[in-house]
């Protein structure tokens, strides 16, 4: 029985988003937080492919510095709480809005790469 892909690009961000196989959509693509597997337990793809580096991190580093630092800067101009209320409000939002994206950003990279058949630039490919 031929088992069904996603063609679409729509299809490949819901299954990257949901951190599934970019191919089948069923397989798992993580093993514990964000570490890939091997290959996809459904269909057989092999990750090997997959090579998201800090990208996701990169970005939701960027939008959770623009989220918590404009949240702390408004609440000091506006109320001037004292250091401990600063610790206790933003240390659990860094936390929630830092790891809580990882790993669907981190999908996301993949199932795209695998979409778009992104792969490393090979330089020289026509020397012997």
């Amino acid at each position: 029985m031929a088992e069904k892909s996603i063609n679409t690009l729509s299809g490949a961000i819901v299954a990257g988003l949901y951190c599934r196989c970019p191919r089948c959509g069923r397989g798992k693509l993580f093993h514990g937080f964000v570490t890939l597997r091997p290959r996809c337990e459904a269909c057989g793809l092999d990750y090997n492919f997959a090579d998201s580096g800090d990208g996701p991190a990169v970005f939701i580093m960027f939008l959770a510095g623009f989220i918590v630092v404009g949240a702390a800067l408004v609440t000091e101009v506006l109320y001037q709480p004292p250091y401990w209320v600063h610790a206790a409000l933003w240390l659990p939002l860094i936390l929630i809005v830092t790891l809580g994206p990882l790993r669907p950003m981190k999908g996301l990279m993949i199932a795209l790469q695998y979409h778009h058949k992104a792969a490393e630039s090979r330089f020289g490919r026509n020397r012997p």
